[in-house]
């Protein structure tokens, strides 16, 4: 895996043109990686991604007792299912700052029982998992925090279930649903499980993800809406011989963003319009902004004249990507709004108030709120050191204002702690280089 010094600085880059191969999806891959533990039988799975987050979930099924391999150099994996039971029932188990894998592996291992504890670096320690732990204790679970109540470390003991009516909070993080929802099969033994949730869900595409890949793997849920989920009895995990994990659609918000700030054409490959991400309608916040999107069944191409017209646009749908629009909108002819993203504020960090700090250093006026950012573009972009928060998107997400585009000149931007890439895309500087034809110092 790449390694970067302790900061990089990218030179200013007058245009934006090429093809990057997307590594694989962050959210896709950690799904999977599970539900292939689970499920009954063998699962190939191709262009799985290389990450700091599927590297824990590797480690931890490995800990569990959950056999795999690497084919090669290749990132294609062979996952043996060890169907629904972990053969190891006593495990240690380090989680780093991967949501995608300890919110749905505290689930799992709480409902098929043992004794585990999860822990993760200190920001981990630092995100709410109180909805989950909440909701799972309520149906016989036994889930016990060993720090701060309502926030991990976790310790898991043996409970008694009785399973068939959950509910959870939707308006923190989706992926307490989606934890719950890839353990319901486990519970739905001898009778249906209806999980219902609490006030409004966020998020929802990564739940059509979640919703998507259980299919896959022989399951069906039923939806009412976005307000209950009932996972008929008798279901169980099935391996579908050979799963391909898509291109991270979040990751091709920073490369379609350049071609819409700079000119373009920037195509990037491993996602397209059929993709099962909600990410990708990333595109349609670009369109508005003036860009001219095409795609393919496998690829998606911004290009523009560069000039960007200010946005207003609820972000609740695509939280993660969001932050891409926030540094386009220095590019933009006025003030751009983001609204609807309070979950920024329990992500890798405090994503409002660090967005809001660093776009300030650029020059930027910026309103910061609750649950919104109003972001007024500079006359000029500031030269600026970027603190990075050990938040993989923030890093990638400034590396844009290096760019020219219509209205103002990018400049010259030090990114420091370059490393917490590693996270979900390891080689993205060098991706951002090879399209911007840029150099790194």
């Amino acid at each position: 895996m790449k390694h970067y010094p302790h900061y990089l600085d990218l030179q200013p880059a007058m245009h934006a043109k090429g093809v990057v191969r997307l590594p694989g999806s962050k959210s896709i891959s950690n799904r999977t990686l599970l539900l292939a533990a689970l499920c009954d039988g063998t699962t190939h799975i191709k262009d799985l991604l290389a990450s700091d987050d599927t590297h824990v979930m590797l480690m931890a099924l490995q800990k569990l007792g959950v056999k795999w391999e690497q084919i090669g150099e290749s990132q294609d994996y062979v996952v043996h299912g060890v169907n629904d039971s972990f053969p190891v029932h006593q495990a240690d188990l380090f989680m780093g700052n991967a949501g995608t894998a300890i919110r749905p592996l505290t689930a799992a291992l709480a409902v098929t029982g043992g004794d585990y504890t999860l822990h993760g670096v200190s920001r981990m320690h630092e995100r709410p998992i109180a909805d989950l732990v909440e909701a799972l204790n309520a149906v016989g679970t036994h889930i016990e925090y060993t720090g701060v109540a309502g926030y991990p470390p976790l310790h898991i003991q043996r409970g008694r279930l009785h399973a068939q009516r959950m509910q959870v909070r939707g308006n923190v993080s989706s992926q307490f649903l989606t934890a719950l929802l890839m353990a319901a099969p486990l519970m739905a033994r001898d009778e249906d499980v209806r999980i219902d949730v609490i006030g409004e869900l966020i998020s929802k595409p990564y739940i059509e993800i979640t919703l998507n890949l259980i299919r896959r793997f022989g399951v069906t849920v039923q939806r009412d809406g976005w307000q209950s989920f009932t996972i008929a009895a008798g279901q169980r995990y099935v391996s579908p011989g050979t799963i391909h994990v898509e291109g991270d659609a979040s990751s091709a918000s920073y490369f379609l963003a350049a071609g819409a700030i700079a000119g373009g054409p920037v195509r990037v490959e491993g996602v397209g319009k059929d993709s099962i991400q909600g990410d990708v309608r990333f595109v349609e916040a670009l369109e508005q902004m003036g860009a001219t999107i095409r795609m393919g069944d496998n690829w998606i191409e911004a290009e523009s004249n560069g000039s960007l017209r200010a946005i207003d646009a609820d972000f609740n749908h695509i939280p993660d990507a969001a932050m891409t629009i926030a540094v386009a909108a220095l590019y933009a002819d006025g003030p751009s709004t983001l609204r609807n993203i309070g979950s920024w504020r329990v992500k890798e960090t405090d994503r409002i108030s660090a967005m809001a700090i660093e776009l300030r250093k650029l020059g930027a006026i910026v309103e910061e709120g609750a649950d919104y950012l109003r972001v007024t573009p500079p006359k000029e972009i500031q030269t600026a050191a970027i603190d990075t928060y050990d938040d993989h998107r923030m890093a990638m997400c400034f590396s844009l204002a290096t760019l020219d585009g219509a209205a103002r000149r990018g400049n010259k931007v030090r990114i420091n702690d370059p490393q917490c890439v590693a996270k979900t895309f390891p080689d993205y500087f060098d991706a951002f280089a090879k399209v911007t034809q840029d150099t790194l110092f």
